[in-house]
């Protein structure tokens, strides 16, 4: 998997995103080797690497001290979240002596450094909220406590998107939210996902993979044009800034990003596409 890794970033370093960010697995299982990872990335690529905190199995101290490594070692953006379970299908608890929720953690990184700091919102609401002005208040109470962008979860419907940026504007929310975009390499996997984070799967999506579990060629094809519909759209909104959920399958984004207008060029050459279109990560 660390072969897979780094041949993804190999592959996505020429297109010159904003940053990549390094996610952990659930409940902070591969919390070292993240931080292994993150501090490769910045001492061997040209890449900014955002490094992922979650409230997950850890002390507040503990965390501090990982923000901290994460400073002196050049690193200045960090992803807050709270986390997923250790065990699927149990209900968070927060750690003892932890932060308790993503909240915490921005107000605590606060505390430790100047970070850019993104946070997770939920287009279509966190699975845990009581409700979707709830989750918009808490994305707001996030901002105010010191977060500088948001990155969405992964969403295919774009109106779902659009109405959730409306409430976003009216709540005063003025950071940039980022729609995250998940290319589909297998939809059995991505309905798991969607199952698990409270994403929508249109009822167009099924049919459009259907038959295609031994087809790969034929899914890249079907998965890249509906990711590639899915950014035109958003781009014809005036949205021109993409987080990019790749699963270390880097071909797919790369296809995207061409047809966005995003080439790939060697170490400190400009890119060809706007320089408006940053957060390609």
């Amino acid at each position: 998997m660390q072969e897979q890794l780094w041949a993804c970033i190999r592959r996505l370093e020429p297109l010159h995103p904003s940053f990549v960010s390094v996610t952990y697995g659930a409940g902070g299982s591969t919390r070292e080797r993240t931080h292994e990872t993150v501090a490769r990335i910045r001492e061997e690529t040209t890449l900014t690497p955002a490094a992922h905190l979650t409230c997950v199995a850890a002390t507040q101290g503990e965390v501090d001290a990982v923000a901290r490594a994460y400073w002196d070692a050049g690193v200045r953006h960090i992803v807050a979240l709270r986390g997923d379970p250790p065990e699927a299908g149990t209900r968070y608890q927060p750690h003892p002596g932890g932060y308790p929720f993503a909240l915490d953690l921005v107000k605590g990184l606060r505390k430790v450094a100047d970070f850019e700091i993104s946070v997770a919102a939920y287009p279509e609401g966190h699975p845990e909220a009581t409700s979707l002005d709830a989750d918009l208040d808490n994305l707001k109470r996030k901002i105010d406590a010191g977060a500088t962008r948001a990155i969405t979860q992964f969403f295919f419907d774009v109106d779902a998107y659009r109405r959730f940026m409306d409430r976003v504007r009216a709540a005063g929310i003025t950071v940039p939210v980022i729609p995250g975009i998940l290319p589909v390499a297998s939809f059995s996997t991505v309905t798991r996902f969607a199952a698990a984070c409270g994403a929508s799967i249109p009822a167009w999506m099924g049919p459009l993979f259907e038959g295609l579990d031994d087809e790969p060629e034929t899914r890249k094809l079907v998965a890249a044009t509906v990711a590639m519909e899915q950014c035109r759209a958003l781009a014809a909104d005036g949205i021109h800034n993409f987080h990019f959920y790749t699963l270390n399958r880097p071909d797919l984004v790369h296809a995207i990003c061409h047809v966005l207008g995003v080439r790939a060029s060697a170490p400190g050459t400009p890119n060809a596409a706007p320089a408006d279109k940053g957060e390609r990560s």
